[in-house]
């Protein structure tokens, strides 16, 4: 129960829920058990209206005997049927107090947890497969769910119908209490054991389910690849696979599920049998009536669920607590990455580095080394380098995606750490290399949950040179993409996520490797088109392409992390070093 206690904040929060419920499980309890005296005392006037019906044959008093037996069986039918209506009435006001209590824990946990998924740094996402973050949220979370819901009720149902139960019985008989309560803890146990059985291959059925899911996931998000290289049989190979390990785990569940039921009547009809046997004798003893074992068995019939909830309540719990222990992981994960003064205000768009290191955790590679520059506000800087020389992961730094291992990043000549991360980011339009567009219309891709107006989203697409293709579309702006962008072509994807960024007029323009996906005469209408937009923001251009290097004020070359070159175009090319070499090799390729 120690993971399950950091929620007992929402048993606090829906505590009037928690309370109707309990208060409405006691009723329903109540009312099922009295019935069973009322079946009590009609077998005992049934049996005694046997007896002595004889002896009032043919005489004066016959019909008003008759009268009274009619009237009294009449009369703990209908006492009978009322106490089950009643009932029946506080056990639906029973699931509707726990069981909505728990699904209203259940949103409000699954809206935590997607909380705080989007504090965490991209650190966290490279370290857990995306998978085991849905599992968490979904399936972690329903476990956790039925600890509120049906744990609970029917926990609260076992205490209660135990308590009023055998006291019943125990003002009645204590010898014949004992005796018919004797197998029960036995049920209790067995279930338990059932249970613990049943829980390790559910356990191992949830493993292999949510391997399942990964690799569909994986499978469908791939789709372009497996389909280009002709695997389609190989997938359905190893899917084949999974599913056989799935299907085989879930056999292994089912042979110790059946177990259940057969335990389960066995040992109630044993309980049954030893009352009968000792009430049997008790009767002809005259110490009880033959009402008082139907009265009995009823009882024991109504501790049968109790008793075999035991163990089912304890395996709920166990997962539970299972569960909640893994989301607890996550949720005590926290994030560096934090606002040291909070400062909220507009941004000029000066940046400088001094002594930036960048060393991921997760890997240990050393991604820049020693990085020292600065960019004047409303200027533009071409970075430039080959595949793994550190330029994205200085794009990152800049967004504070990451932060530096060493060294310090300025904006304006203020810590970048004492910026509001919000107020930061929602500054800085940022293009990134690996594209992502979400399943929605182009519009709302454009916009990305921002209110602009139509003119304003097709000025972007215009500048984005990408209005001429979705003019096309079938539903030009309303036409819906496929999961991840899928029905646009890859200079299409790059372009609209270039719209997505200029919409927003911020102050720093990061665009990561953004155009090459675009052709040459594709890159020279947007590179023109973004010289207007450059003007007032300071303008990142990370590129492998020197051709992207033209509108720059300064240019970069970054090598295994670290500056190697820096100048105008001029200037590296009277060097006679990294970027005359990289100009002359892309110019001739041009030609």
């Amino acid at each position: 129960m120690k993971a399950l206690a950091s929620t007992n904040k929402y048993l606090y929060k829906y505590k009037y829920y928690l309370f109707g419920g309990i208060f409405f499980v006691t009723l329903a309890n109540i009312f099922a058990v009295i019935p069973a005296q009322a079946v009590r005392n009609t077998i005992d006037i049934v049996a005694e209206t046997v007896t002595l019906y004889p002896f009032f044959s043919n005489t004066n008093i016959e019909k008003t005997y008759y009268h009274f037996f009619t009237k009294s069986v009449i009369y703990y039918g209908i006492l009978i049927v009322g106490m089950a209506i009643i009932r029946g009435v506080f056990m639906f006001l029973m699931r509707q107090t726990l069981i909505v209590m728990s699904r209203h824990i259940e949103f409000d946990q699954k809206n935590e947890i997607y909380a705080h998924y989007q504090t965490l740094p991209l650190q966290f996402y490279r370290q857990n497969n995306t998978g085991d973050l849905m599992s968490r949220i979904s399936e972690d979370v329903s476990k956790v769910r039925m600890y509120f819901g049906p744990a609970i009720m029917y926990g609260l149902n076992m205490i209660t119908m135990s308590i009023i139960c055998v006291s019943f019985m125990f003002s009645i008989h204590p010898k014949l209490t004992f005796w018919a309560l004797f197998p029960l803890p036995f049920l209790s146990l067995t279930i338990y054991y059932v249970n613990g059985l049943i829980e390790k291959r559910s356990s191992a059925i949830q493993k292999s389910l949510s391997q399942i899911s990964s690799f569909v996931q994986e499978a469908f998000s791939g789709i372009r690849v497996i389909k280009s290289f002709a695997k389609e049989k190989d997938s359905e190979v190893r899917f084949a696979a999974e599913a056989d390990n799935y299907y085989n785990k879930n056999m292994e569940l089912v042979k110790v599920s059946s177990i259940f039921s057969p335990a389960v009547v066995a040992l109630v009809g044993f309980s049954i049998l030893i009352v009968v046997y000792v009430g049997g004798n008790e009767v002809i003893n005259g110490n009880i009536t033959a009402g008082n074992i139907i009265e009995f068995i009823m009882y024991i019939a109504m501790l049968t669920w109790p008793f075999t909830s035991l163990g089912w309540v304890s395996s709920i719990v166990q997962r539970a607590e299972a569960s909640q222990k893994r989301i607890n992981e996550f949720l005590m994960t926290t994030t560096s990455i934090v606002s040291e003064s909070n400062i909220k205000q507009n941004i000029g768009g000066k940046i400088r580095f001094e002594n930036v290191t960048l060393k991921y955790q997760e890997s240990g590679i050393v991604a820049l080394q020693k990085l020292n520059f600065e960019i004047q506000k409303n200027t533009s800087v071409a970075i430039l380098g080959s595949t793994g020389s550190g330029k994205s992961s200085l794009a990152n730094l800049i967004c504070r995606l990451y932060d530096t291992t060493e060294g310090n990043i300025f904006i304006d000549d203020i810590d970048i750490k004492s910026y509001n991360i919000e107020t930061l980011r929602s500054q800085i339009g940022y293009v990134p290399q690996d594209v992502f567009l979400f399943s929605d219309s182009v519009r709302n891709n454009i916009s990305f949950g921002s209110n602009f107006s139509d003119s304003e989203i097709e000025l972007a697409s215009q500048k984005a040179d990408l209005h001429p293709n979705i003019i096309d579309f079938k539903d030009g702006y309303q036409t819906i993409m496929g999961e991840r962008g899928i029905t646009l072509s890859g200079g299409q994807k790059q372009r609209l996520s270039i719209a997505r960024a200029i919409i927003r007029h911020p102050k720093i323009l990061i665009l990561d490797d953004s155009l090459s996906a675009v052709d040459t005469h594709t890159e020279n209408t947007i590179l023109d088109n973004l010289k207007e937009i450059m003007v007032d923001k300071t303008t990142i251009i990370i590129s492998h392409r020197v051709s992207s290097a033209k509108l720059a004020n300064l240019i970069m070359i970054l090598e295994n992390g670290k500056i190697v070159e820096k100048g105008t175009h001029t200037e590296l090319l009277q060097i006679k070093g990294i970027y005359a070499n990289m100009y002359d090799k892309q110019m001739q390729s041009n030609t």
